[in-house]
């Protein structure tokens, strides 16, 4: 059977789903290698008692296991929602070569927004990125996440 284009991001969406059920801030990630998933993470910062615990750091870390290597320059990133600036940081070090992320996110994100990690002169490398894939569903994640909490 043929994989869609989105599939990883449907494996990123479940993450965050479980992230959310976890009463963690629904984001979750999945890193592929050709096209084959990896690894996945979702936010556990609040059950890890981690602030790093990002998904895009969890799915990161599990990765560089499973390939037994920091440098992950054959893989793409899908995540729920643009990456902060760790998050952003630990993509370039990783030298992940797609970062595809569905929602934007105008107050912590920093690829679109803010410091625009991956623009700047003292970022070595800097992926393709693609956003917008199901920024509907990510979005709507979210802003469900939070309402529930007001």
């Amino acid at each position: 059977m043929a994989r869609s284009f989105s599939d990883p991001m449907r494996l990123a969406l479940e993450a965050a789903r479980e992230a959310a059920r976890a009463g963690e801030v629904p984001v979750g990630a999945v890193v592929t290698r050709r096209g084959e998933p990896v690894a996945s993470g979702r936010n556990r910062m609040r059950g890890d008692a981690d602030p790093t615990a990002h998904a895009e750091m969890v799915a990161l870390r599990a990765a560089a296991r499973a390939l037994g290597s920091a440098r992950l320059d054959e893989c793409d990133l899908w995540v729920t929602l643009e990456p902060c600036a760790m998050c952003a940081g630990a993509i370039a070090l990783a030298r992940i070569a797609r970062v595809y992320f569905a929602a934007p996110d105008p107050k912590g994100g920093a690829i679109l927004h803010g410091p625009r990690l991956f623009s700047q002169p003292t970022c070595h490398h800097a992926p393709e990125v693609y956003s917008g894939l199901c920024e509907e569903e990510a979005g709507a994640l979210l802003k469900a996440f939070f309402a529930d909490r007001r």
